[in-house]
């Protein structure tokens, strides 16, 4: 019952911190609440058991991405632009992506469900065999550092890329505000 409550409040919370984001203009701030939101989503992730994946949402949402964006800022404005368009249409969009991703989630299995797909194919091989064919007592690290490696190898790869074209996109806008500034002096 206090699981239930505790759940029930950090997602409540998720939602307040992510329509306080909607109404920021002031990007500093919603630069910061984003932090917040990945924060809380890592401690409703804590709360689900997940601890690996919170590691990877403080990790990579509240730190890295924090860190990155705050560089953006102090290379742009300060300040969201007055949109030149309308936001009907990208209401819509997001509307009707939310109503499929739903209607997609409809035919999925209980959660926790022991008759699930997913703990009757390969889960009862890695929770049995694990610790004989890896030596790890952790079934999680066993599954990502040794079944799964190639593929933890590959998420790390593509943050690793990600990170390194956004400090170049970074040096750009830094090299183009040198150049608009030496340009005002003339």
């Amino acid at each position: 019952m206090i699981e239930t409550l505790i759940n029930i409040a950090l997602f409540a919370m998720l939602v307040f911190t992510a329509l306080a984001i909607v109404r920021m203009d002031r990007l500093f701030a919603v630069v910061m609440l984003s932090g917040v939101f990945s924060l809380l989503s890592a401690m409703l992730f804590v709360t689900l058991d997940a601890v690996d994946v919170a590691f990877t949402e403080a990790a990579v949402g509240a730190g890295i991405s924090t860190v990155l964006m705050l560089g953006t800022i102090a290379l742009t404005a300060r300040r969201e632009k007055a949109p030149s368009h309308s936001s009907a249409v990208p209401l819509v969009v997001c509307v009707v992506t939310g109503a499929v991703l739903v209607y997609g989630t409809l035919d999925m299995p209980n959660f926790g469900d022991a008759k699930a797909p997913a703990n009757l194919h390969v889960a009862p091989d890695y929770l049995h065999d694990s610790i004989e064919e890896i030596d790890v007592p952790n079934v999680v690290t066993s599954i990502l550092a040794s079944y799964r490696g190639y593929d933890t190898l590959g998420e790390t790869a593509v943050v690793f890329t990600a990170g390194i074209g956004v400090l170049l996109i970074l040096s750009g806008l830094r090299r183009r505000r040198r150049y608009l500034d030496e340009d005002e002096d003339t």
